[in-house]
């Protein structure tokens, strides 16, 4: 009978605080946490001692007040609604089905997508065996039917699949494994259906709320990299990953 492995705790410091998790992203996220806790304690902002409700509010205080978010004018708004038009285009539909292999918490990964990898150059060799092999091997309900989920709209999916699933035109199955939280991904575009670009006067306010969060982001990753090259920063990089 095989042993399971105990998942290790992860630690790093930020200063004098010792931060353990147990995943990578748990740990960048609460070591982020605690680089601004720290900040808001040295403005005042926050006892040092505070609870977490406390916390919060001041982290929001502390973020309100030290970064500024550029606001995008007409001319980028245009030129951002011109470049990515499928962003703001309504009513296209997908028809897709998919096999996935899905990922928990003791998933050995590697091998996990080996597997996949395989199941995929099948799939590419012969597409008509695609809900053959859904019902074979895929861990979602829709094996049942041969992975088939049916007609899908952008929103209807975690953005991460979405991504993949309206990049372009393209139809049968996908050329890559497409990772997702839930798993591994093989994916079979059945038909489109086109949808229609919203005149800009339409889409103005989207354009301008997608470009405000994108500013936002990078302000915010600005900010974080210089409270962290002020910092004592060990057992892990905060400079390495735009995403926190």
């Amino acid at each position: 009978m095989p042993i399971e492995s105990t998942p290790q705790s992860l630690t790093a410091r930020i200063n004098d605080v010792e931060i353990v998790a147990g995943t990578p992203a748990d740990l960048r996220f609460a070591s982020v946490q605690e680089l601004l806790r720290q900040r808001a304690v040295a403005l005042g902002l926050l006892a040092a001692d505070a609870d977490q409700t406390a916390t919060v509010a001041a982290l929001e205080h502390l973020l309100e007040r030290e970064v500024k978010v550029p606001q995008a004018g007409d001319e980028e708004v245009e030129r951002h609604y011109l470049a990515n038009p499928g962003r703001y285009t309504v009513g296209e539909l997908v028809f897709a089905s998919h096999i996935l292999l899905q990922v928990t918490e003791r998933t050995p990964i590697q091998p996990l997508l080996a597997r996949a990898e395989a199941i995929l150059h099948q799939a590419q060799a012969d597409a008509s065996r695609f809900a053959e092999l859904a019902r074979e091997m895929s861990n979602c309900p829709s094996a049942q039917v041969g992975g088939s989920l049916g007609q899908l709209q952008r929103g209807d999916t975690v953005p991460e699949f979405e991504a993949v699933l309206f990049a372009d035109g393209s139809v049968g199955v996908l050329p890559r494994v497409v990772r997702t939280r839930y798993g591994f991904h093989i994916v079979k575009v059945e038909r489109r259906e086109p949808g229609k670009l919203l005149p800009l006067e339409m889409a103005r306010d989207r354009v301008a709320s997608d470009l405000a969060e994108q500013s936002l982001s990078r302000s915010l990753q600005q900010y974080l990299e210089r409270l962290a090259s002020n910092a004592e920063v060990n057992g892990i990089d905060l400079m390495s990953d735009r995403r926190y």
